[in-house]
């Protein structure tokens, strides 16, 4: 990967040095518009001016250079290169006409002008090339700041104790998980759809229990509908039926099927993932706020052993052991066998030195390239 700082070093002193030559050329975008203006001029109707047949063509050239002539500034500087090449394109008489030679000269007397526009170009062209050495710079930063909290963190998850017993984090947690998946499979079987349906809006307004709010409609339907007071196992085992077999069961068979087969794969969808806990476990104050909200979630459906186990588990945030055994969990379960041995030989130390080195080079870079 290139050097970023030294790139944007290097376009700066090449910005600073045209801004110099620049500084000391007066009238710099002046005279390099009316070049530009004249050249345009020559370039467009060299070739008709030239041909011996096209008088018209000489005397639109004529007029079209006259015009831009007229319109450059008499105290311009370079005023006489611009004479000089009009004079190089104007016929001496009826019989004479003009010739490349004549174009090639009248280019020759704008050259001091040229040199301006040239010197312009430059300018823009550095300009250009600082702009993006600095965007380049800024990326790299946010890359280096991404490396090293990469760098940090494995530094960090090599000086975990890996002999700690996760395990005490462990057991509950999966006891929890398992305990809540078993009462809200019995929940969404035996709960009327009114109620379950419900209780995920209620959940869904938990900041860290993922679940999407019901769609409108649905919780319309069940609330107000009598088909609301049968599963949602069951009102989806409804809404295969066909119409006529579908009348037996409900009083409106269409609308159920506009309310929950349209619902289906949000329906399907509910489990109880949102209400488990990861592993490794998140941060104590992370997991101590998840389970508060769980307490008060699960609580509406679960058995109170589940809700027990719960409590359980967030009181081991308040242990002074679990930063330590949550560290070793995370450790074991993030870190690969050559992070392990990389971390151990020195080697992410090496590069998170090396990483940090980089950005400061970057940000004094930055900051004194700032033109």
């Amino acid at each position: 990967m290139s050097d970023a700082a030294a790139e944007l070093r290097d376009a700066c002193e090449q910005l600073r040095e045209c801004r110099e030559r620049a500084d000391e050329r007066e009238g710099l975008d002046e005279v390099a518009d009316a070049y530009e203006a004249i050249e345009r001029v020559l370039n467009r109707w060299e070739e008709r001016a030239t041909d011996w047949d096209d008088f018209e063509g000489y005397v639109e050239f004529r007029n079209g250079i006259s015009e831009t002539l007229e319109s450059i500034p008499e105290d311009v500087p370079e005023s006489d290169a611009f004479v000089e090449a009009d004079r190089h394109v104007k016929t001496k008489g009826v019989s004479k006409s003009l010739d490349e030679g004549d174009f090639e000269a009248a280019r020759e007397a704008l050259s001091p002008a040229a040199e301006y526009a040239q010197l312009r170009e430059e300018l823009e062209a550095a300009e250009t090339r600082h702009r993006k050495a600095r965007q380049r710079a800024r990326n790299r930063r946010r890359e280096l700041d991404d490396r090293i909290d990469d760098l940090e963190r494995l530094v960090e998850l090599g000086e975990a104790d890996l002999d700690a017993p996760v395990e005490e984090l462990r057991e509950p947690i999966e006891r929890y998980n398992e305990a809540v998946r078993s009462d809200f499979s019995a929940f969404r079987r035996e709960a009327s759809a009114r109620e379950f349906v419900e209780w995920v809006k209620t959940a869904a307004a938990a900041p860290l229990v993922e679940y999407d709010t019901p769609p409108e409609r649905l919780l319309e339907y069940v609330r107000e509908q009598p088909a609301g007071t049968n599963s949602v196992t069951q009102l989806l085992e409804y809404a295969d039926y066909s119409g006529s077999k579908l009348s037996h069961y409900v009083d409106d068979a269409d609308r159920l099927k506009r309310r929950v087969a349209t619902n289906r794969t949000y329906l399907e969808g509910l489990s109880a993932d949102p209400l488990c806990i990861g592993w490794p476990p998140p941060a104590a104050g992370t997991l101590r706020f998840l389970a508060d909200e769980l307490v008060s979630v699960v609580g509406r459906f679960a058995d109170e052993e589940t809700v027990a186990v719960l409590r359980g588990v967030r009181a081991l945030t308040r242990r002074e052991e679990y930063d330590r055994l949550r560290t070793a969990a995370v450790a074991r379960a993030e870190m690969t066998d050559e992070e392990r041995r990389r971390v151990a030989s020195g080697a992410v130390a090496e590069d998170l030195e090396s990483a940090r080195e980089t950005r400061r080079r970057i940000e004094a870079a930055l900051d004194d390239c700032e033109l």
